[in-house]
């Protein structure tokens, strides 16, 4: 027992390190954003997604010393998962802690074998500690004043640089509170309060402060994000109202905040009441425990599978060259697999593509490229696909599909959540529907672009529509630095031979772009073609992307706002 115990502590005192590590890392954000040093909050984030593999990697040395033998025994892992579901009965983030277990069982069985007897696929002690969300957050009586209430609130969440106008700032707040908020509630009540997380939210170039404003039994969620005005003060740049609003501040499409935490639980009970449609999972994944939101996901899948009797499906949509992609009509997800072998022109290999998704979750996505969770081995009850898929899996990815009795295995998939691809969404659309619709494509190209990623193919079929209106992109199979292209003009032709070539006549480097040839990507669909001809046609020049790369290779960080930049506050003057 004397080996069980320390192996099952030594794994304990490794996620104890990683947590401590990871907090240390979110605790430098406020610092970072009052000196505006925007790439370390970049590389803050990236040094986040990467330390849970690397802390998993220091401790194996230890649990493979203290096992010997032992490693790999099942019987073993059993009676060690049991001493550490002990260990971590009371803990406040024992979820976070059975999660790194698991990290630490599929490094030594290289993610096979996954079952509950010997891992935490299903918790000890339920999803989710039961934390008392009243100790994370501020309340702020409003009384007869919102304006003092407002005040002191911005006040409590002030930097160690000042506000540039912090008069002006809640006069805006209360202007839009008037209007929105008096129809909904009696802002003169006496019960009326704001009830408001303990601490920033740190993403990009903007801190968010994450609240409620609550009467009796009736709530209403906000956003108020802070931004550095890059000399010596800051200032309150809008407020967002609702859960829609709330909800794509907190989007799968955007990269993770850095939030000070202590209990992340607590904080996603909030914010899950705030946001009642988004899956806790992606919440979680939001705080940057993307590796926990990926546990509470599958938790989630398994049950919906078990509760739901409709089968997997191809995807709608146009088949794509390098991914093959199913779903099923009760669920919100899409899972994708890499194709054995790619469909002409397409040129590399699984591993290269497997590299663009791992680059997608380090990048900034700027709200432009869903957040995909990736498996290896995963399981599903081979009854419930249907016949075409199963023809079609076998059929483009052999080597990726397995059958053991009634389970059919893939051995890697990535999960997303489903989107209306923007090409079917363009079919049934108004005239209105596609103006609005192009006009966001157009803005998702070059937002993406000023986050330094050039999407390469950008067909309509490789982009989708969310809930909320939004354009994402999530075909990465040829996704590059902005900086590695060369925007070229295409050459006049010399000849009439030249003129008449069906190839091109001028030399084509591996990186040489020409957006002349954007207009491609609307064959067949008029109406989005002159739609984005008179919204964006600054993306058939070369010199629009040339000057994006000057920006990015002058080491500017672009601003990503999560809401429209109509509803910014009007500065004027600094007080």
């Amino acid at each position: 027992m004397e080996r069980k115990d320390r192996f099952a502590r030594t794994i304990l005192n490794g996620f104890e390190a990683f947590f401590a590590e990871f907090q240390n890392i979110t605790l430098a954000a406020k610092t970072r954003f009052e000196n505006s040093d925007w790439h370390g909050l970049q590389e803050s984030s990236r040094r986040r997604i990467d330390l849970r593999k690397e802390k998993t990697s220091e401790i194996i040395q230890y649990v493979e010393l203290i096992a010997g033998e032992y490693l790999k025994d099942f019987e073993f892992w059993r009676e060690v998962r049991e001493i550490y579901a002990g260990m971590i009965a009371g803990h406040n983030n024992f979820e976070i802690a059975e999660t790194f277990f698991n990290s630490v069982f599929c490094a030594v069985f290289k993610h096979r074998k996954i079952r509950n007897d010997y891992a935490f696929v299903f918790s000890s002690h339920g999803d989710i500690p039961p934390a008392d969300v009243s100790k994370v957050y501020r309340t702020y009586p409003l009384g007869k004043s919102i304006d003092a209430a407002i005040t002191q609130m911005l006040g409590d969440y002030a930097f160690d640089i000042p506000y540039e106008n912090l008069e002006r700032d809640v006069a805006s707040i209360r202007i839009v509170a008037d209007t929105y908020l008096r129809p909904r509630f009696d802002l003169d009540g006496e019960n009326m309060r704001l009830e408001v997380l303990e601490h920033h939210f740190f993403r990009n170039k903007g801190a968010y402060i994450v609240g409620r404003i609550v009467s009796g039994e009736q709530s209403m969620p906000f956003v108020l994000p802070v931004l550095h005005n890059e000399q010596d003060a800051v200032y309150v740049d809008t407020v967002l109202f609702g859960a829609d609003k709330v909800s794509v501040v907190f989007s799968f499409t955007r990269s993770y905040f850095l939030v000070d935490a202590s209990i992340p639980s607590a904080y996603v009970l909030f914010l899950q009441q705030l946001m009642p449609a988004k899956p806790i999972s992606e919440i979680y994944s939001a705080m940057g425990y993307n590796k926990h939101g990926k546990t509470y996901y599958h938790r989630c899948a398994y049950r919906h599978m078990t509760s739901t009797s409709d089968q997997f499906i191809i995807a709608p949509g146009i088949k794509g060259m390098v991914m093959s992609v199913f779903t099923m009509p009760s669920y919100d997800f899409v899972f994708k697999i890499i194709k054995d072998r790619f469909t002409p022109p397409k040129d590399m290999t699984r591993e290269q593509v497997k590299a663009k998704y791992a680059l997608v979750k380090r990048w900034d996505r700027a709200g432009r490229m869903a957040d995909t969770q990736e498996f290896t081995n995963l399981a599903f009850a081979r009854e419930r696909f249907s016949d075409e898929l199963i023809d079609e899996l076998y059929k483009v990815a052999p080597s990726l599909i397995d059958e053991h009795g009634k389970a059919l295995i893939i051995k890697h998939v990535y999960v997303e959540r489903r989107m209306i691809p923007l090409n079917l969404y363009l079919q049934n659309a108004t005239d209105e529907q596609v103006l609005d619709v192009i006009d966001e494509y157009g803005n998702a190209i070059k937002q993406l672009a000023a986050a330094n990623i050039f999407p390469g193919d950008m067909l309509l079929k490789n982009f989708g529509v969310t809930r909320h209106g939004r354009v994402v992109f999530y075909d990465y199979d040829e996704i590059q630095p902005l900086t590695e292209c060369n925007f070229r003009i295409i050459p006049e032709p010399r000849t009439e031979a030249e003129e008449m070539a069906s190839q091109p006549w001028y030399m084509v480097g591996p990186n040489d772009i020409f957006p002349e040839e954007f207009r491609l990507f609307f064959s067949g669909n008029q109406r989005a073609r002159e739609a984005f001809d008179a919204i964006h046609s600054d993306l058939y020049e070369a010199s629009f992307w040339q000057g994006l790369q000057e920006q990015v290779r002058s080491g500017y960080v672009e601003s990503f706002f999560p809401y429209r930049r109509k509803i910014r506050f009007e500065r004027g003057e600094a007080a």
